[in-house]
């Protein structure tokens, strides 16, 4: 039911928004390596594709705030991931490298040659994959409140323990989990839509991707992977979470860290002006 609301009203609401700018948005599917049907959103031109990754457990809506000021200037994508949003949800393993074959897919697809990654949260995975998988059409990514140490590593043990809570109930951690990722004096319509939001995901694909995710920061792999990616590099990070901007030197050769103040880990919801001015600070630094 839920998908259904939004198949009919998220069109009319965009569209709706968009006629004013005279901004035409497509609707459009790619078909990714495992034949999962990728669904995303097209407006805008320009020489170079903004492509916007979610992440865990969210979608293409959670960028509904930067369409369209970006679009003036760039062509604008944002994606449903696979199991995500009005993507279809076949896929038996949900990892950050099937993630990337889904933004691939779609880059292929509208013949992309020079391309920015945003990603936020699990997104920020998402985009090194796909990075390193596109070196000749990837000419940068950012990543949103996320890539905080990538260099950090867990053992196995403690991604075990944090994701017991979501086995035993997914609806309560969830919205638990996102309560304590809002600051004090959050907009609570905000906090309550993204809480039910995030809620409301397949618990079986949030579980899995979730424990890929993690997994990388068993592995090692959230570090190796850049590795081989020499484009540049920029965060756009709250301060909930501290970030090692030294330590990810160490691993990522191009990179740049800007903050944006009072906001918890969804700034481009939170303070989407004072995001949208950092966004572009980003996207100029990468395209200097």
């Amino acid at each position: 039911m839920k998908k259904q609301i939004l198949l009919i009203l998220i069109p009319f609401l965009l569209l709706s928004g968009f006629a004013s700018n005279q901004l035409a948005l497509r609707h459009d599917v790619a078909l990714s390596f495992d034949a999962e049907h990728i669904a995303y959103d097209v407006v805008g031109k320009g020489e170079t594709a903004l492509i916007f990754i979610h992440g865990w457990s969210c979608d293409g809506r959670y960028w509904q705030n930067q369409l369209s000021v970006f679009a003036k200037e760039y062509q604008v994508i944002t994606v449903d991931l696979a199991g995500h949003g009005h993507s279809s949800f076949d896929r038996s393993e949900f990892s950050m490298l099937s993630f990337a074959q889904d933004v691939k897919a779609i880059i292929e697809k509208e013949n992309i040659d020079k391309a920015i990654l945003i990603g936020h949260s699990m997104g920020g995975g998402v985009i090194a994959e796909a990075a390193r998988l596109m070196p000749k059409r990837v000419v940068g990514i950012i990543g949103v409140d996320t890539l905080q140490n990538v260099a950090e590593q867990y053992p196995q043990s403690a991604i075990d323990e944090m994701v017991q809570p979501f086995e035993a109930d997914f609806k309560q951690a969830t919205q638990h989990f996102v309560s304590s990722m809002f600051p004090q004096g959050a907009d609570q319509q905000l906090v309550n839509w993204v809480k039910e939001d995030m809620s409301s995901a397949p618990k079986k694909i949030a579980l899995n991707a979730f424990r890929n995710y993690l997994g990388q920061y068993v592995s090692g792999e959230a570090a190796v992977v850049f590795k081989k990616i020499t484009v540049p590099v920029v965060s756009i990070n709250g301060r909930l979470w501290p970030t090692a901007a030294e330590e990810n030197r160490k691993h990522i050769k191009n990179y740049q860290l800007f903050y944006i103040e009072g906001t918890g880990h969804f700034p481009m919801l939170e303070k989407p002006e004072e995001f949208n001015v950092l966004l572009k600070k980003a996207v100029n630094a990468i395209l200097q």
